[in-house]
């Protein structure tokens, strides 16, 4: 393990105004983005759609530190036989890629699930490497319902987490380190702080064991906010100021930075909450790792034509521009609107 290279990659990855998009759909979920917009996915449709998003040079050097990629992605070429990895180097980004297998059920615990992948991961890092990934995610999921989540669900996903990141780092590899609680279901926002810090604790507590370097961690975690269900929208400073609680009380100083996922949230609230949590003046760095919430702008505005790239790239500009003005707390609702 290079401690080095791991720390240094870890806070080039969280670096003031850029973030990273996660472009790391599977073929099955951007089959589903792609149906919404009258695109048929194939092999070429999802290429050259991702594509447009790497040669949008000015967006990718300003704004994106880096690219989570999906198994398919980091082994593709552009059409003029570039390999997108090399696309992203190119416009100073770094590429990584997603690990895990996905949440299936786990057995015993009706309504939980745990994140499958670590067999063979160790040389699966290695091939990923080699194909110039020098980070990694791995997501866990925990869903808020009645009676749930349990004690043992927390437990399992914060260990398979865990075994994630020790094994990443012995690979050179930074682990995303990413525990969602879903937004979905009916819950309060004071319930979305009491689960998000029983498990961000427990999962500390396993790195902790498995004698992961913090240094060399992103942590990509839930924003605390009510469930879309609950009927209780929670503003932007009401948001903030969960949030940075919760991390002031359950995650270590050591950690680099913070790189928040969207979680289903609109584009809007996503940039707004990110930019009044910013604004609170956290210890960490923090920024966004966004995937809906960077690409369904773009995506609509492509369409499948090649005629409507440069205005796709244009979307894509704008909501990464807005994103990493939010992730220096300087955007707000009249510069977003100004700019569009």
């Amino acid at each position: 393990m290079n401690q080095h290279q791991l720390a240094e990659t870890a806070q080039a990855l969280v670096a003031p105004g850029r973030g990273i998009l996660a472009a790391d759909e599977s073929s099955s979920t951007i089959a589903k983005r792609f149906t919404a917009i009258g695109v048929e996915s194939t092999a070429e449709s999802r290429r050259d759609y991702r594509e447009l998003l790497f040669r949008a040079t000015n967006a990718m050097q300003r704004y994106i530190s880096g690219v989570i990629l999906y198994d398919e992605t980091i082994r593709q070429k552009a059409v003029d036989g570039t390999p997108l990895v090399t696309l992203i180097e190119k416009a100073g980004s770094i590429p990584g890629i997603k690990v895990d297998l996905g949440a299936k059920p786990l057995p015993g615990f009706p309504g939980e699930t745990i994140t499958e992948g670590l067999d063979g991961l160790a040389g699966r890092l290695k091939d990923y490497y080699g194909l110039g990934a020098r980070f990694a995610k791995w997501r866990a999921v925990i869903d808020i319902a009645e009676g749930i989540p349990s004690r043992g669900a927390i437990l399992a996903n914060a260990e398979a987490l865990a075994r994630y990141a020790a094994l990443c780092q012995e690979a050179n590899i930074v682990p995303i380190v990413e525990p969602e609680v879903l937004m979905d279901g009916n819950h309060s926002l004071d319930r979305c702080y009491e689960v998000s810090e029983a498990v961000l604790r427990t999962v500390f507590a396993a790195l902790y064991d498995l004698r992961v370097f913090l240094e060399g961690i992103v942590l990509k975690p839930n924003m605390v906010v009510p469930g879309m269900k609950s009927g209780q929208p929670a503003s932007p400073a009401e948001v903030a100021a969960a949030t940075v609680r919760l991390f002031k009380n359950a995650v270590p100083v050591a950690v680099p930075g913070i790189a928040f996922l969207s979680g289903g949230q609109s584009d809007f609230d996503a940039t707004a909450n990110l930019d009044a949590i910013a604004r609170a003046a956290p210890p960490w760095a923090v920024t966004f790792s966004y995937g809906r919430a960077l690409q369904a702008a773009p995506q609509k505005a492509w369409s499948g034509k090649a005629a409507n790239v440069a205005a796709a790239q244009a979307a894509f500009a704008h909501r990464a521009q807005m994103n990493s003005l939010a992730a220096l707390g300087q955007w707000s609702e009249t510069l977003e609107k100004a700019a569009a």
